[in-house]
């Protein structure tokens, strides 16, 4: 057998190993449903594997044992809560009897049986009673109770997605349950320059389109959406660019002799036939220029109770951005600059970008603070 061929045998023995003595640590501690999987599954590759057929053994029963007796306690308990409980167990129950109904020397090593109608009926009575409930506190009238409703009807559309008008009765609740807010359009005001909203206002529609049920009952609408859909708001929201700045230029210009770092060839002589040349340092007047075109900002939001017309909330967030451009130019021996100072006597003084773009750019971290806030402020809600 050549070194290959052992290295894997080797590896084949510590994985199957390691199986086995995981099931014998999930039996030592209790864990008899994860003791037959792992035992099971070592079953399935490898039938006359002792060990993993001893853990079998002991691990199965104690787990339908550990069910059954589950089972029997919650049997005499509420409603609600007992036909949830009796489902989880008769599901574990199953998920046993696939584990061991997949592999042929497991079946023969252990008796099993199915729990499948068992299930069938505590899920459609857990069906029935999420339902019962639902209707009961959505009956109430109010946003609490409704929001109890919701969670009842989302648990029966999970577990029976067709069962009666279960669409209905969730788009019901949760219009109730619901905190609605309506964002209105961004509004820039400028008696100087001509600036559209588009880009921020654009911002804003993507979040509350990816952020419509920031914690599951809050809900987002454009002024088109809440007229569409009739609704009637708690909170309307306004935003408008109230102080701005945009293009405010400063130049700044700056000369200095500089002198090369080492001495460098200067010229040459023929002394006695011979050239002989001669080295120094080289000097060069360097001016360096600096344009900033800095562009700033103050979105005011204010949030209003839509029934009392009052202001509940008002926030101001700032934002700047910094356009800026270097370029240089030099007088004497270009030996003098340094590669850096050399490269920006290459560069060239460039047209800063239009107002509107410059909006934009100082836009945008007034546009993360303030959908952050928006966040953290109706996570309460």
């Amino acid at each position: 057998m050549n070194r290959f061929s052992s290295l894997y045998l080797f590896i084949i023995f510590l994985i199957v190993a390691g199986g086995c003595h995981s099931a014998k640590k999930s039996l030592k501690r209790g864990d008899f449903d994860d003791s037959v999987f792992r035992a099971a599954d070592k079953l399935r590759n490898n039938p006359t594997h002792g060990s993993s057929l001893d853990i079998l053994r002991q691990a199965f029963p104690s787990a339908v044992a550990q069910h059954l007796d589950d089972i029997q306690k919650n049997e005499s308990g509420p409603d609600l809560p007992k036909w949830e409980q009796l489902l989880a167990s008769y599901q574990k129950l199953n998920q046993l009897y696939e584990a061991v109904k997949t592999c042929p020397v497991c079946m023969k090593t252990v008796e099993a049986r199915s729990y499948y109608e068992e299930e069938r009926n505590s899920k459609q009575k857990a069906v029935e009673s999420h339902y019962s409930e639902g209707i009961k506190m959505i009956a109430a009238g109010d946003r609490s109770n409704a929001r109890v409703a919701y969670e009842h009807f989302e648990r029966v559309s999970a577990l029976s997605p067709n069962y009666n008008d279960i669409e209905r009765r969730l788009e019901t609740s949760y219009n109730l349950a619901s905190f609605k807010v309506v964002v209105e359009q961004v509004l820039v005001t400028s008696k100087v320059y001509q600036l559209s909203n588009a880009y921020f206002q654009d911002r804003i529609y993507e979040f509350l389109q990816t952020n419509q049920r920031l914690n599951k009952f809050v809900r987002f609408y454009t002024p088109a959406e809440a007229t569409k859909s009739k609704v009637k708001p708690d909170h309307i929201i306004t935003l408008q660019f109230d102080d701005f700045i945009v293009g405010q230029t400063l130049l700044e210009k700056n000369t200095e002799t500089v002198v090369s770092k080492d001495s460098v060839k200067i010229g040459e002589k023929t002394v006695n036939r011979r050239k002989v040349e001669f080295y120094d340092k080289v000097t060069a007047k360097l001016t360096k220029n600096r344009k900033t075109i800095h562009s700033s900002g103050l979105l005011d939001m204010r949030i209003v109770d839509f029934k009392t017309n009052q202001q509940v909330n008002q926030e101001k967030f700032g934002g700047e951005y910094n356009w800026v451009c270097e370029w240089a130019n030099f007088n004497g021996d270009e030996r003098a600059l340094t590669p850096a100072q050399l490269r920006m006597c290459k560069s060239q003084e460039l047209l800063p970008p239009d107002p509107q773009q410059l909006f934009i750019e100082f836009s945008k971290p007034i546009f993360d603070r303030l959908t952050e806030r928006l966040k953290n402020y109706y996570a309460k809600y």
